[in-house]
């Protein structure tokens, strides 16, 4: 006898699939810290297919945009660890669009490199503006 159909809950089969492997992907974040993502590009999707799978989802709380060779939007969904990442180049075009399934996407975290880089643009700028008082204080005829 053949195995019976995983269940689609009421949604395509498509839908129920990628949320069947979400679970999955899920589980092994939670127990090994070990990332992954979805690309929806890759499959063949409907329109309908992508609203069903947006409503299924939902929306959380944070939202982000990366301008950056083009624009980028994070949305985090109602699932926690599930965030929707779309990619879009200089004109518009959507190029890449993931289910991340991870703490934060790769996007939003930043490289140690450039934390340092960071701190000192922002030490360089502070020994500019005292620099600049010391002068205002040393020009102040009163």
């Amino acid at each position: 006898e053949p195995p019976a159909p995983a269940p689609t809950f009421g949604l395509g089969g498509g839908v129920a699939a990628i949320l069947i492997e979400l679970v999955t992907l899920l589980e092994r974040l939670a127990q090994s810290q070990t990332p992954s993502a979805i690309d929806l590009r890759s499959l063949p999707m409907s329109p309908q297919d992508r609203i069903e799978l947006r409503r299924a989802l939902g929306e959380g709380e944070v939202q982000a945009t990366v301008n950056a060779e083009g624009v980028s939007t994070i949305r985090e969904t109602r699932i926690s660890g599930v965030w929707w990442v779309e990619h879009r180049n200089r004109h518009g075009e959507l190029i890449t669009e993931l289910l991340e399934v991870t703490r934060v996407p790769n996007i939003l975290a930043r490289a140690c490199d450039e934390i340092a880089m960071g701190a000192n643009a922002l030490r360089e700028q502070m020994t500019a503006a005292a620099e600049n008082l010391r002068e205002a204080k040393t020009n102040d005829p009163n």
